[in-house]
C-alpha cells in the first residue's frame, strides 16, 4: 500500500471526493489500484456536456495520483450501442442514406463522407481523444465493440439471463408504462431516451417482453443488423436463443455461450461494468439520478453481478452563452475541441474545476469569453502573490498541472480581449500584430508573436469565427471630414489634448491614462484624479469623447479598447485620421 501524502488542497471538492474514494477503494479491494470511471457514446459529437462526466473523475484520480496511490480512470466507449437518430448539421452526412444504418451498432455504421476514420464511432472518438490529450487526461480506454464481439462479457450475459426473472422484478418497480401482451419491444422510456441526450449514456429500453418472457439481451440481427429484434425463447441448459427481426423477418437459433452479437440492455449494461470492472467512483448526470433512472435501478441490480454501485456525485448541465441545453442529435453543438480553438487548455480545466459537480455553469463562445480570461489573469496574479483563498489556489493548481506535470503554457500570457482586439484590426497581418504587441509595453517589447501563443492563435481564431462580421473593426482609409467641420470647440480641444499627448504616452498603460484624462484636464480637474475626487458628469463627458474617437476613427460608436485600437492604427495615422 502506497504512503498516502495528504493533500495540502484540502479546501475544494475534489479533495472530498478524493478523500472518500481513497477510503471506500480500501474497503472494497485493498492494495488494488483505485478505480473510477467514465461513459461517452459516439454517437455524434462529444459535447462539452458530455466533458464534464470524464472531467469529473479525471480530476479525482488526479489528485489520488498526487497523493501517491495508483489509480485507473476508465472511458468505456458505449461504441456498441444502436445508432439511434442522425444528428443534424454533419458534414459529409445525408441524413436520408444514413437514417438506413438507424439500429445497428455504432461501429457497423459509415463514417460521414470524407472521414479518415473506418466508422462512425471511431470518427467521433477520434476527435474527443484528441481535445482530453491536449486538456492532460489520462485514462484507459475500453471499446464496447471489442468487450462484447470478442466474448470478454459472456459469462456476465449468461449470468444475467439465468437470473432475468430477478432483473425484471427490479425493473418493474420503476415501469410507468406497461407492455402489452403480444410479442413487441417494451416503448422507450422518453425521460430516459431525453437523458441520454444530455448526459452521453445510451439509451434504451430495458428489454424484450412478450409471451416468451423478459430478456435483458438484445441480439443484433445476422440479416439487416439492426437491434429490432425479438427473442422468442431461450433454454437456459442449452443456451440456446431464438430471436426474430422485426424490421427483415429474418429469425435464427444460436448458442449464446458462444455467440458475440448482441449486448445487455443499457439498464443491465451499465451495472454489469461496475461489477467488472470494480468501478469506485462514476458520476451520473442529474437526469439519470432520478427515480427508475440508469444509475438509481442499477445501485439494485449490480448486487445480482456481486458488485456494489460506484460512489457517484450527481452532475449538471453544463451551458454554453446564448445557447440552449445542449443535444447531442440537434446538431451544432460545442464540442472541447471547438471550444480548445479559443481558449487554451488550463482555462477549460478551470471552468470545470472550480466548480462542484452540482452546480451548473456556461462556457463561453461569445464575448464572455473576455471577461472570464481577465478573471483567469486575475486569478493567476493572486496566486503567484499568494493573496488567493484556499479554495481558488486548488482549482488553479487542477487547471495548470496534472499529477504528470505541467500543461504547457503562454510564456507572456497578455490580456485575452487585447490580443483579440490586435486580431481584429490587423486580419491576419502577423508583423503588424507584432508590431502593436510590442508597443503594449516598450521596456519589455514582444521579441516575437511566439511569446504570444498559443493564447494569441486562440483569440485570433475567437475573432474569426464567433464575431460577426458587422461587428469586425475596419480603420477609416480617411478622416472624416465632414464630422470633423462640424465639432464644436470643446470636442475640437478634447482631440488637440489628445495629439498633444500621443507621443509621451504612446504605450499600453500610458494611453490608457490618456484617453481617460483628457476630460478630467477639460473639467480643470487633474488626469490622475480617482473617480471619488469626480463628479458624475465626468464619466458621461468620458462616454462622449470615447464615442468621437470611435466615430472618427472606425465610423462606430463602439469598438476595441480605445488605448489598444490607438496603438494598432499607429500614431501618423491617428493624427491624420483625427485631422492634424
Amino acid at each position: 500500500m502506497p504512503i498516502v501524502a495528504q493533500s495540502t488542497e484540502t479546501t475544494d471538492w475534489v479533495s472530498r471526493f478524493a478523500d472518500e474514494v481513497i477510503e471506500e477503494s480500501e474497503r472494497r479491494a485493498p492494495g488494488k489500484p483505485v478505480v473510477v470511471a467514465s461513459g461517452l457514446s459516439p454517437s455524434g459529437p462529444i459535447h462539452l456536456g458530455n466533458l464534464r462526466e470524464v472531467m469529473t473523475p479525471h480530476l479525482v484520480a488526479d489528485e489520488i495520483r498526487r497523493r501517491g496511490h495508483q489509480v485507473r480512470h476508465l472511458i468505456s466507449w458505449d461504441d456498441y450501442d444502436r445508432y439511434r437518430k442522425v444528428p443534424k448539421g454533419i458534414a459529409g452526412v445525408d441524413e436520408e442514406a444514413w437514417a438506413a444504418h438507424i439500429g445497428k451498432p455504432l461501429t457497423s455504421v459509415p463514417a460521414p463522407k470524407g472521414s479518415p476514420h473506418p466508422n462512425w464511432a471511431e470518427h467521433f472518438k477520434a476527435a474527443m481523444t484528441e481535445s482530453l490529450a491536449e486538456l492532460g487526461v489520462e485514462f484507459d480506454g475500453i471499446s464496447q465493440t471489442e468487450q462484447y464481439t470478442t466474448g470478454v462479457y459472456r459469462d456476465q450475459i449468461l449470468h444475467a439471463m439465468r437470473h432475468r426473472g430477478d432483473i425484471d422484478a427490479i425493473l418493474d418497480q420503476y415501469r410507468t408504462r406497461k407492455a402489452p401482451a403480444k410479442k413487441q419491444q417494451k416503448p422507450l422510456d422518453d425521460a430516459e431516451l431525453e437523458a441520454a441526450e444530455g448526459s452521453g449514456a445510451a439509451a434504451e429500453d430495458d428489454g424484450s417482453s412478450g409471451s416468451a418472457g423478459y430478456f435483458p439481451y438484445k441480439p443484433y440481427c445476422g440479416n439487416c443488423e439492426k437491434d429490432l429484434t425479438t427473442v422468442t425463447s431461450y433454454d437456459d441448459d442449452s443456451t440456446e436463443l431464438t430471436y426474430a427481426c422485426d424490421a427483415c423477418g429474418f429469425s435464427e437459433t444460436v448458442r449464446l455461450n458462444e455467440f458475440n452479437r448482441g449486448k445487455l440492455v443499457w439498464k443491465v449494461d451499465w451495472p454489469m461494468r461496475w461489477a467488472y470492472e470494480g468501478v469506485v467512483f462514476e458520476p451520473s448526470g442529474v437526469d439519470h439520478s432520478s427515480p427508475g433512472s440508469s444509475f438509481q435501478v442499477g445501485g439494485q441490480i449490480v448486487g445480482i453481478f456481486g458488485g456494489k454501485q460506484p460512489i457517484g456525485p450527481m452532475y449538471a448541465f453544463v451551458g454554453i452563452s446564448g445557447m440552449a441545453k445542449m443535444s447531442s442529435s440537434r446538431g451544432g453543438v460545442p464540442t472541447p475541441a471547438d471550444a480548445l480553438k479559443i481558449m487554451e487548455p488550463q482555462l477549460l480545466r478551470w471552468l470545470y474545476a472550480r466548480r462542484r459537480p452540482n452546480q451548473s455553469f456556461k462556457i463561453a463562445f461569445d464575448q464572455e469569453i473576455q471577461r472570464l480570461y481577465d478573471e483567469w489573469d486575475k486569478l493567476d496574479a493572486k496566486v503567484a502573490d499568494g493573496s488567493a483563498l484556499p479554495a481558488d489556489v486548488a482549482a488553479h493548481a487542477r487547471a495548470v498541472r496534472t499529477a504528470g506535470g505541467e500543461l504547457p503554457r503562454t510564456p507572456r500570457p497578455l490580456p485575452y480581449r487585447t490580443l483579440a482586439s490586435v486580431a481584429d484590426i490587423t486580419a491576419g497581418h502577423q508583423d503588424q500584430a507584432l508590431r502593436i504587441l510590442s508597443e503594449l509595453d516598450p521596456d519589455n517589447p514582444l521579441g516575437s508573436l511566439d511569446e504570444a501563443r498559443p493564447r494569441y492563435d486562440k483569440a485570433e481564431a475567437w475573432i474569426n469565427t464567433h464575431v460577426p462580421a458587422d461587428q469586425r473593426t475596419i480603420v477609416r482609409e480617411e478622416p472624416d471630414a465632414d464630422l470633423l467641420k462640424s465639432l464644436d470647440e470643446a470636442s475640437q480641444q478634447s482631440l488637440r489634448l489628445l495629439l498633444d499627448g500621443l507621443a509621451d504616452h504612446w504605450s499600453l498603460d500610458g494611453l490608457t491614462h490618456l484617453v481617460y484624462g483628457v476630460p478630467k484636464v477639460q473639467a480643470g480637474f487633474s488626469a490622475d484624479a480617482t473617480p471619488r475626487e469626480l463628479p458624475p458628469e465626468i464619466k458621461t463627458a468620458q462616454r462622449t469623447f470615447f464615442a468621437l474617437l470611435y466615430h472618427l476613427l472606425v465610423g462606430r460608436d463602439t469598438g476595441p479598447r480605445l488605448p489598444t485600437l490607438l496603438l494598432a492604427v499607429g500614431q501618423e495615422r491617428v493624427r491624420y485620421l483625427l485631422g492634424e
